[in-house]
């Protein structure tokens, strides 16, 4: 998909829980996670190292699971090896995009989600792609 229909799709959502979203404000998830909140979207931040802190003054949950509002794009700041299970996670609470940032392309994942009804983004950061 294009930056440009990467962009549409963007302006068609709501609710994003950022996986790996840090309290660090040197981190790339942190930057990028205040980009969105400010863009106008509401962020979940999901880190079960992060549990006990707000993240941006919003409550940081240990998975997708307890996150109650329907979810339609799974942003993953995390390592290759964790994109699987992400992947299982975002499956089940029925997200609708899994987006995986730049450096992560994992393609065994890639298909489970898309066999799954999930539109995959593999490689791309939203922030740059909205701002592009």
């Amino acid at each position: 998909m294009n930056k440009n229909n990467l962009k549409l799709k963007l302006k068609e959502i709501q609710n994003i829980a950022m996986v790996g979203a840090s309290s660090n404000p040197d981190r790339d998830s942190h930057k990028v996670m205040k980009f969105l909140i400010d863009y106008g979207y509401n962020i979940f931040p999901v880190n079960p190292t992060e549990l006990n802190n707000n993240i941006l003054g919003i409550k940081c949950y240990p998975s997708l699971d307890l996150i109650k509002e329907k979810i339609d794009m799974v942003d993953v700041f995390r390592a290759k090896e964790f994109v699987y299970d992400i992947t299982k996670e975002a499956i089940a609470i029925n997200a609708d995009i899994l987006w995986l940032q730049e450096g992560i392309i994992d393609d065994q994942s890639a298909k489970l989600a898309r066999d799954s009804g999930l539109m995959v983004v593999m490689d791309e950061c939203p922030k740059k792609i909205l701002e592009a």
